[in-house]
């Protein structure tokens, strides 16, 4: 390999200077985990499950804004959760890239509702999407409810309707998920798990 006067120069110049401050005691992976803490030091941290798949990874997001009013928080970077049991602070892909889901324009935010013939969503309230699913799941129960069979045996079974349980919860959740779902009377009840 032949060098010039000047690129000798250059390459020694480089060598001792980078050792010099190796030796004081400068590392960048140091320098760079800095940056990084300061970049989330003022970050508001919010922990939470991925919503990709029946895994259940836990998240961190952070986010900026301090909870004013009229200051919307914005989350800008999302990251493993190290101290949850499932992943310990690794994520698939998918869940690397919650933070494009979460930004995206095309993110729906609120209930819709499309009436029977309609070809047009028309946005809802929460409290009038509960109250819809409420009352629709009501009249359905009441009108399809089968309290005894035709030779007198005492079933108390719904089969209209079926419930999908989700797979990301915890054993408490899906142990009263499963009780609720009973207590109605559903036979059709699965869980995400295993879809």
């Amino acid at each position: 390999m032949q060098l010039s006067r000047r690129q000798f120069m250059k390459v020694t110049g480089t060598t001792l200077a980078g050792s010099s401050l190796a030796l004081m005691g400068f590392s960048p992976a140091t320098a760079l985990a800095d940056v990084r803490q300061y970049k989330l030091s003022a970050a508001t941290v919010t922990r939470q499950t991925c919503t990709y798949c029946s895994v259940g990874c836990g998240i961190l997001m952070y986010s900026h804004g301090d909870g004013a009013k009229n200051v919307r928080s914005t989350v800008f970077h999302v990251e493993g959760d190290p101290d949850h049991p499932v992943n310990r602070g690794t994520l698939c892909p998918k869940g690397a890239g919650l933070l494009d889901i979460i930004n995206s324009p095309n993110r729906l935010m609120y209930p819709e509702y499309r009436a029977p013939g309609s070809n047009e969503w028309k946005r809802m309230s929460w409290d009038e999407a509960l109250d819809r699913i409420a009352k629709l799941l009501k009249a359905d129960r009441d009108a399809n409810f089968v309290e005894k069979t035709a030779d007198g045996l005492t079933v108390n079974r719904w089969l209209t309707t079926g419930m999908l349980a989700a797979s990301a919860s915890s054993n408490e959740a899906g142990y009263i998920t499963h009780k609720v779902a009973r207590s109605w009377g559903l036979l059709a009840f699965d869980n995400q798990a295993r879809v």
